[in-house]
C-alpha cells in the first residue's frame, strides 16, 4: 500500500511538472525577444538626396528652357509686329500739288514732245521781214507774257515747298516718336523707310522747284537774246545795204 501510494505521489508530480512545462512552453516564447531599432544608412541617404537634387535641376532646366522658348516667340513677335504710316497719303498729295503746279507751265512746258516746236514758234532764229512791225511787236510781247508767267510759275511752286515745310515737320517729329517707341525690328525697318520717303518728297520738291527756277531764268534769258537779234535785224533792215546818213 505504501508503495503504491509513493508511486502514485511520484506519478502525480511527474504529471504536474510535465503539464507545468507545458503551459509554460504555450505562454511564453521560445527564444527571448529583441528590441526593434531602426537601422539608418548615411551612403544611401545622401544618394537619394543627389538623385532628388538632380532631378530637381533637370525640373528648372526645363523650365528655364520653355521661358526661353516663349520669349523668343514674343521677341518674333514683337519683330514682325508692322506700323502704320498714315503719313504716306499726306506726302502723295503734297507731291500731286506740285505737279499741278508745274503742269500749269503755259507755251514752253514741261514736255520734252512738242518743245523744240514751241521754242522756235516763240524765239525763231532768223528775224521775219515778211511780218509787220505789229506782228514783230505781238511776238515781243508774247514772249515777254511767257518770262513772266515763268516766273510767276516758279514763285507758286517756292510758296507751295514753303507751306510744306510745316507739314513735313509735324511728319518728321511723328516719324521720329514712332522710330524710338519701334518694338521689333520690323517696325525699325518700317520707320527708316518712312523718313526715307519724307527725304524722297523733299528731294522731289527741290527738284521741282530747280526745274521751274532754271526754266524761268532760260526763258528770260532767251527773250533779252531775241530782242537783241531782233533789234540788230530791225536796223538792218531799215538801214538796207548803204548808210542811212551821207554827208556832203
Amino acid at each position: 500500500m505504501r508503495m503504491l501510494s509513493r508511486k502514485s505521489v511520484i506519478a502525480s508530480a511527474l504529471g504536474l511538472s510535465t503539464a507545468g512545462a507545458l503551459v509554460m512552453s504555450v505562454t511564453l516564447p521560445s527564444q527571448p525577444a529583441r528590441a526593434q531599432w531602426t537601422v539608418f544608412d548615411p551612403s544611401n541617404y545622401a544618394q537619394n538626396l543627389l538623385t532628388a537634387a538632380r532631378s530637381l535641376q533637370q525640373i528648372n532646366n526645363q523650365i528655364q528652357m520653355l521661358q526661353n522658348q516663349a520669349q523668343s516667340l514674343v521677341n518674333q513677335a514683337k519683330n514682325l509686329t508692322t506700323v502704320s504710316f498714315p503719313e504716306l497719303t499726306q506726302l502723295q498729295q503734297t507731291i500731286q500739288k506740285i505737279d499741278q503746279l508745274m503742269a500749269q507751265a503755259s507755251n514752253i512746258q514741261f514736255h520734252v514732245a512738242g518743245l523744240n516746236q514751241q521754242y522756235q514758234a516763240l524765239y525763231p532764229t532768223t528775224f521775219n521781214t515778211a511780218l509787220t512791225n505789229n506782228q514783230h511787236v505781238a511776238d515781243a510781247r508774247a514772249r515777254l507774257a511767257t518770262s513772266m508767267s515763268a516766273y510767276q510759275q516758279t514763285m507758286t511752286v517756292q510758296a507751295q515747298v514753303v507751306e510744306n515745310i510745316a507739314a513735313d515737320e509735324s511728319t518728321l517729329n511723328s516719324l521720329v516718336a514712332r522710330s524710338q517707341g519701334s518694338q521689333g525690328a520690323l517696325q525699325v525697318q518700317q520707320t527708316t523707310n518712312q523718313l526715307l520717303a519724307l527725304v524722297a518728297k523733299q528731294q522731289f520738291q527741290i527738284e521741282h522747284m530747280m526745274a521751274a527756277q532754271y526754266r524761268a531764268d532760260a526763258l528770260a534769258n532767251a527773250t533779252r537774246t531775241q530782242a537783241q537779234s531782233d533789234a540788230q535785224s530791225a536796223s538792218t533792215k531799215f538801214l538796207g545795204s548803204g548808210n542811212a546818213y551821207t554827208p556832203q
